[in-house]
């Protein structure tokens, strides 16, 4: 099992019910599973969890039997670095960086540059007329796809994307996700996606519906 999520909880202050009541869930290795939910059921919340950026108030995150809470903050960082790659809706690019530096990134942090094809790479994002520019050269959705590509870079064993066809037309939205499925079919990486498209989630193995804090069954 890659990833196993047990009886998550997390509450924020202020609010009265919990934003994660419970959650249970899993993924195997080389499983696609979309996660769906209204904005505000907490999908993100628990991608963060998953990802070791926020804590969880109770229940536990393994992922490849290693289990969260049981690390610090430096072997969470580690792991995000070595095994996980995350697109978040927020694109969080370097602004210093070049569009090719920017992809190769966080293949260089996990030290897998050996075998990163960048002008393939490239190509297939559509980004290979935009390699010299600079994030604040780039569209909303050139810099979504940028992001995608540096998540993808290192081959990582765990890939999550928060709505990361959000800001891309129909046509480019579905060359990413075939991108993003075809690196999981390749790598046998399991990837979990959170998407409001019903398209995409019903090319899922699996798929998830969270709705008030809890997984629907």
């Amino acid at each position: 099992m890659l990833l196993c999520v047990e009886t998550l909880e997390k509450h924020f202050p202020g609010t009265a019910a919990p934003v994660l009541d419970g959650v249970s869930m899993s993924l195997e290795a080389g499983e696609v599973v979309a996660l769906t939910g209204e904005s505000g059921s907490g999908k993100s919340t628990l991608l963060h969890i998953v990802a070791g950026l926020e804590p969880a108030d109770g229940g536990s995150v393994r992922i490849e039997g290693a289990e969260l809470a049981g690390m610090d903050d430096a072997g969470r960082a580690r792991l995000r670095r070595t095994s996980i790659g995350i697109v978040f809706q927020q694109f969080n690019l370097i602004p210093s960086l070049t569009v090719a530096q920017n992809l190769a990134f966080q293949a260089r942090l996990a030290e897998r540059t050996e075998g990163l094809d960048l002008p393939r790479l490239a190509a297939a994002l559509g980004l290979t007329d935009h390699l010299a520019k600079y994030p604040e050269e780039l569209s909303g959705g050139q810099q979504q796809r940028v992001a995608i590509g540096r998540a993808i870079a290192p081959r990582p064993r765990l890939l999550m994307a928060d709505e990361p066809t959000g800001n891309l037309d129909e046509s480019t939205g579905k060359a990413v996700f075939d991108l993003l499925l075809g690196q999981a079919r390749e790598t046998g990486a399991g990837l979990l996606i959170v998407t409001h498209s019903e398209r995409l989630a019903a090319a899922a193995d699996r798929r998830l519906h969270l709705s008030r804090g809890k997984i629907a069954t």
